[in-house]
């Protein structure tokens, strides 16, 4: 195949500014984490450090995202000062998990209350649920509970 010169620098001109006006992606989990700021009132989006962005909320000590990773596509790990979580606390996780995995957030609260409530004399201090295609892990200590919402990458 003989090309002309013209014809294949055109061709590159042609890739290299379809290339340049592309607009640069930022990461999904920073954007779902500036979206989760918008939507929620109260949280403040802070550092990423391993692949997971920790948040702050006043209804939660403890809140993160983890991102996609082998295991799950995102992750929320959110931890309440009190043994039993108070209806703030369950508010905040079901409404995070709703706009997270795009889920009704009827769902996603009935989801956080039955692993929540499931935890106790029968069950014990560590439980594992399933609802809605998400795996929902709650743990309690003595002084505090702790709830991880995720979902699996081939789900």
């Amino acid at each position: 195949m003989n090309f002309r010169p013209s014809l294949v620098a055109g061709l590159f001109l042609i890739a290299a500014f379809s290339m340049a006006a592309a607009p640069a992606r930022a990461d999904h989990c920073d954007d779902l984490a500036r979206q989760l700021r918008s939507q929620i009132g109260g949280l403040h989006v802070g550092r990423t450090a391993a692949n997971a962005i920790y948040l702050s909320h006043p209804a939660a000590r403890q809140l993160m995202l983890g991102c996609r990773n082998r295991k799950y596509s995102f992750e929320l790990i959110a931890g309440s000062d009190s043994r039993k979580p108070k209806p703030e606390f369950v508010e905040l996780v079901a409404q995070a998990s709703a706009i997270i995995f795009t889920i009704p957030k009827g769902d996603t609260m009935k989801g956080v209350n039955r692993c929540l409530k499931r935890m106790g004399l029968l069950h014990g201090n560590d439980v594992h649920t399933r609802y809605r295609r998400l795996n929902m892990h709650c743990t309690r200590t003595k002084t505090s509970a702790a709830i991880s919402v995720s979902r699996g990458i081939d789900e």
